[in-house]
């Protein structure tokens, strides 16, 4: 009994940590909601920012923090000229409208101090020629890192996945395969990290796979194959029943896995082309979306089993407003989102689907690919431009303040205590103060 407690002490001792850190993409509880942080209202160019730190490479992916340290992903373009045995050869039977670099890049893990936006640390994880190009609006560091406060997790995709200590030693590295994704508009893949699990998700064009690698050795310990072809969508892990379930959105079905043995439990709904929005839990239930075309948003049991069809029943379902690149966020009992990556907001009950707001435009924001992050009752939306509106949480458009860098941003803020932190295509910002 004592070694029980001492499990399960340990176990709130995480809890409570990642709570008060931004260790995933969306936050602690993967949701968009920070339960403890309280950042500024306000801030601009000389207002509210404690520091800015210039960037070396371009990509979007999130800033994660913990504790001191804040982790971030980049790629940068060398000087370096592939030689015609070094390019990669092109796989067949690929369309494609993009074209592969000729140039290494080197893909960069770096470690900032949270006080100071000092470089603690930085590596080149790996320095290689892109098989393919990406999007203009793409990036080769789109997935963002994650970490359990002991070790920190990187993919970048086809360049490898990576793990190091919270000090920047190298403890193992994997390279998972080539991913080929949609018309070559390049990749996006964020580990997952659940206990002693890490899920990595290699959606791509044909023989497509989700991974559950050993966290301490990086040894797979199951490959499902999946019958879905190029996602940039996040998995969500959760506890369910007695078991840990792995919930990945895709183009033909929203699809649920044993964590444990890496078979599917349950699978259901037609979504869209190109899903991107990572699934949200919402009590016993997974609320999918995806806004490429068309909309499609479910709500679908955790406890289901098996095939629910195209169009399955469900809890609720809707088919307007859903977003393309943001995720949803999940605060105060309500799915707070933007259509397509259109400054049209909506907000329904989580529960029920029932609609709150429906397409609202932001005032003085223009289009999305960052998600919306809430926090201390208020709901934070960056659009491309650099701009974030702030909005009071809830049912109805109530602007608090809209503040400016003129900094282009991509990625989605991360909110931890006092502190709102912000990667743009120049600098990571800090912003804090009291308003």
């Amino acid at each position: 009994m004592p070694r029980l407690l001492c499990f399960l002490a340990a176990l709130a001792c995480v809890a409570a940590d990642r709570a008060h850190n931004w260790p995933h993409w969306r936050g602690p509880d993967a949701t968009g909601f920070a339960p403890h942080a309280d950042p500024p209202t306000t801030w601009g160019p000389d207002t509210n920012i404690r520091w800015k730190t210039p960037l070396t490479g371009r990509g979007s992916a999130t800033p994660i923090v913990w504790d001191d340290r804040i982790f971030l992903l980049a790629a940068e373009k060398t000087d370096r000229k592939a030689t015609p045995a070094e390019l990669p050869v092109p796989d067949p039977g690929f369309e494609r409208k993009t074209e592969a670099p000729t140039h290494f890049y080197r893909f960069r893990v770096t470690c900032f101090d949270r006080a100071t936006g000092r470089v603690r640390w930085e590596h080149v994880a790996a320095e290689k020629v892109p098989h393919e190009g990406h999007h203009v609006t793409h990036s080769y560091a789109a997935g963002s890192p994650t970490t359990d406060g002991q070790r920190l997790y990187a993919s970048f995709g086809s360049a490898g996945t990576f793990c190091y200590d919270l000090d920047g030693k190298l403890l193992w590295s994997r390279d998972l395969g080539r991913l080929n994704t949609r018309l070559g508009w390049g990749e996006a893949v964020t580990p997952v990290i659940h206990g002693d699990a890490l899920v990595v998700n290699h959606d791509q064009e044909a023989n497509g796979k989700l991974f559950c690698l050993d966290a301490k050795t990086g040894a797979t310990r199951w490959a499902a194959p999946r019958e879905e072809k190029t996602t940039w969508s996040t998995p969500l892990v959760t506890e369910h029943g007695g078991r840990t379930v792995v919930v990945a959105n895709g183009t033909t079905r929203v699809r649920a896995y044993d964590l444990a043995s890496g078979a599917e439990l349950w699978s259901g709904g037609t979504m869209t082309t190109n899903p991107i929005p990572s699934p949200v839990r919402v009590g016993d239930a997974a609320v999918a979306m995806a806004g490429y075309g068309k909309s499609v948003i479910l709500s679908l049991p955790l406890a289901s089993r098996g095939e629910l069809g195209a169009e399955p029943k469900g809890n609720w379902r809707r088919a307007a407003g859903a977003p393309y690149v943001p995720s949803p966020l999940l605060m105060s009992g309500r799915l707070t989102f933007t259509q397509a990556n259109d400054s049209l907001l909506s907000v329904l009950d989580a529960a029920t689907g029932k609609v709150l707001l429906d397409r609202e435009r932001v005032p003085g924001a223009r289009t999305f690919y960052a998600s919306p992050v809430g926090a201390a009752g208020r709901v934070y939306l960056t659009d491309r431009t650099g701009t974030t509106v702030v909005l009071k949480d809830g049912a109805a458009m109530e602007v608090l303040a809209t503040n400016v860098l003129n900094d282009p941003i991509d990625a989605s803020p991360a909110a931890v205590g006092r502190e709102l932190f912000l990667r743009g295509e120049k600098y990571l910002y800090c912003v804090a103060g009291r308003d």
